[in-house]
């Protein structure tokens, strides 16, 4: 997958030394579920292998063009093609000095192209902490609705926490990001 400025590759072994780097920094742990204590690089190396044999899942890393750098992350799970849906699990820039120049923005984007045009997924859902306020702001500019309030969601420092879930139909994003 490829943009203006991304490109969108599928994730490589190479790879599980910047998610386990990225992954352990409090800048992108913030807003994710995942226990860090869980997240050593061991971990990550056996969670990439069992995703990658499983079907229903899919990795890609992001990487800013011209010089082809790894800026983040993105991982599907739920891929389902007796119910054309998919969720977006994780997606993240990981260097703060790469956020807010739209970057994640044009990431989903091409994520939601792949999904819609490419998979022919009918339904797409992603969620997210309730106290992330910028990650909510992009997820409805590019179309999501807000969906349900999942009370208890997740846990986050063996606290539970609430999740807003969203999602986007194929005629949604036809009608409001594919036309732009």
């Amino acid at each position: 997958m490829e943009s203006k400025n991304l490109i969108i590759r599928e994730s490589v072994f190479e790879d599980c030394e910047l998610f386990y780097k990225w992954e352990n920094d409090p800048a992108v742990d913030e807003f994710f579920t995942f226990d860090n204590t869980e997240r050593t690089f061991e971990n990550i190396v056996t969670e990439f292998v069992r995703f990658r044999l499983d079907p229903t899942k899919a990795q890609f890393t992001i990487l800013l063009k011209p010089e082809d750098k790894p800026i983040g992350r993105v991982y599907l799970s739920g891929i389902s093609k007796a119910y054309d849906s998919l969720d977006i699990t994780r997606i993240y820039i990981a260097d703060t000095a790469m956020r807010n120049h739209g970057y994640g923005e044009e990431a989903l984007r091409l994520i939601l192209e792949y999904a819609f045009i490419q998979l022919h997924m009918e339904r797409v859902t992603l969620d997210h902490l309730i106290k992330n306020k910028h990650a909510a702001h992009v997820y409805e500019k590019v179309g999501f609705v807000d969906e349900a309030l999942m009370r208890h969601g997740g846990k986050k420092a063996g606290k539970y926490v609430d999740l807003q879930l969203k999602s986007m139909l194929r005629a949604e994003y036809y009608d409001k990001v594919h036309t732009k």
